[in-house]
């Protein structure tokens, strides 16, 4: 089976969400039997050398990139307004990537074409006009929701204005391109329904990221009043930033005034200068680590303090894996199975984020409880292996349709 992916990042190296989603999957459909190839944008703001890749990176018969400045422009914003179009969107249009695509097409047969991310969809008419193959769409979150949730939680009346007007576009584009690909795969069985409650009524399915288990060292974490706190997540996503400000300005100071040895290890992408300034007692401001999981390892509890977003929170996976205490938010779990005080710890506000510390300092065997069973529920939630097989049947599924003619309407299967 030849599979074409199309990404709006390129993905490497593996250090956020998205890249692992792509490169573990890769992987794995290689080890299925798959010929995959490769057209990835290589943005200004997630650039990477892809001349500089380690040799184990493999997964790709052929790879290709087209270098664009998605940089955020004033003027293109205004532009946006007047045309009446989504400003999300516009950032990742681009005439070369169009003819690169065009390119690969006329000289390439594929039986499946996969967009990672709604960011992808504005090049659907272009596959159609030179390819008959199935359109699939991961949808790595509900796009719009995101923007809807950031949105109310700004302050600024201005600001919220502007956000909650970018928002309303994204989200007509987002649901105006229900019908133009030909299957839907979310990573949560919960955004899966939020589409369908949007109106998508074509065929769809969720399939987690998988990941490789056995490449995550194990480190026993230790628990009590001298414990180690951490934090790690791209920061210049705006949902992290957002929860990382709030728990340093509302929880952090009555976390150290009641335990003054707990130490708190903050790592991040793009970590923004006035965070690599920042002087809080007790905290530490590591910026981008090469190993993640190195880092994580290093910590007894993570931390994910979201109230904005979509999708499935690679990193807690990871730290799931890695047997660490989860204390994140009701939002933050979404896509992960499992119960609060059993497989991680669910807090909301101040006092919830105390008494799960709390919890860890006081209890350390209950602590060492949920850490185990953390480590075994991720293992067998979110094997790789399975992962790429159920996506491999949906692919098989597809092909099992009628042949299309390039240019003409997809046919749809409206089950899921």
């Amino acid at each position: 089976m030849k599979i074409l992916f199309l990404c709006k990042k390129f993905p490497y190296p593996l250090k956020d969400g998205e890249s692992i989603a792509v490169s573990n999957l890769c992987k794995e459909l290689k080890a299925l039997g798959c010929d995959i190839s490769l057209l990835s944008m290589n943005t200004s703001k997630h650039y990477s050398d892809p001349n500089a890749l380690p040799p184990d990176y493999n997964y790709f018969t052929t790879i290709h990139t087209i270098d664009l400045d998605n940089a955020i422009r004033p003027w293109k914003a205004v532009a946006s307004i007047v045309s009446g179009e989504s400003y999300h969107i516009r950032r990742f249009k681009s005439g070369a990537f169009r003819d690169k695509l065009i390119e690969i097409l006329k000289q390439n047969t594929f039986d499946i074409i996969q967009l990672e991310t709604l960011y992808l969809a504005p090049y659907i008419d272009t596959i159609r006009e030179y390819s008959n193959a199935r359109i699939v769409m991961r949808a790595h979150n509900v796009e719009h929701e995101i923007w809807e949730r950031i949105t109310r939680n700004t302050e600024s009346n201005i600001r919220k204005f502007y956000l909650a007007y970018l928002t309303r576009k994204l989200k007509a584009y987002e649901i105006g391109q229900f019908t133009a690909y030909d299957y839907l795969v979310t990573l949560t069985e919960r955004d899966l329904k939020q589409f369908k409650d949007k109106g998508y009524i074509n065929g769809a399915s969720s399939a987690p990221i998988g990941f490789d288990t056995q490449i995550y060292p194990y480190s026993k974490p230790s628990f009590g009043p001298e414990m180690s706190l951490c934090f790690i997540g791209s920061l210049d996503w705006v949902p992290n930033m957002e929860g990382l400000e709030w728990f340093l300005s509302k929880c952090w100071p009555s976390i150290h005034a009641r335990w003054p040895k707990i130490t708190l290890h903050i790592a991040g992408r793009n970590t923004p200068l006035s965070m690599l300034n920042m002087k809080l007692p007790n905290v530490t401001i590591h910026g981008e680590v090469a190993d993640a999981a190195e880092f994580i390892n290093k910590h007894a509890v993570m931390i994910v303090p979201l109230f904005s977003g979509s999708g499935m929170r690679v990193k807690i996976v990871e730290g799931m894996i890695l047997g660490k205490v989860i204390i994140t938010t009701t939002l933050g779990k979404e896509g992960i199975e499992g119960e609060h005080k059993k497989h991680f710890l669910v807090a909301d506000d101040e006092n919830q984020f105390m008494q799960a510390i709390q919890l860890c300092v006081e209890h350390p065997d209950l602590a060492m409880g949920i850490s185990n069973l953390a480590k075994e529920n991720a293992q067998k939630q979110f094997d790789s292996s399975e992962a790429a097989q159920k996506i491999l049947n949906i692919y098989h599924m597809l092909l099992g349709y009628e042949p299309r003619q390039a240019g003409k309407s997809p046919i749809h299967n409206k089950t899921s």
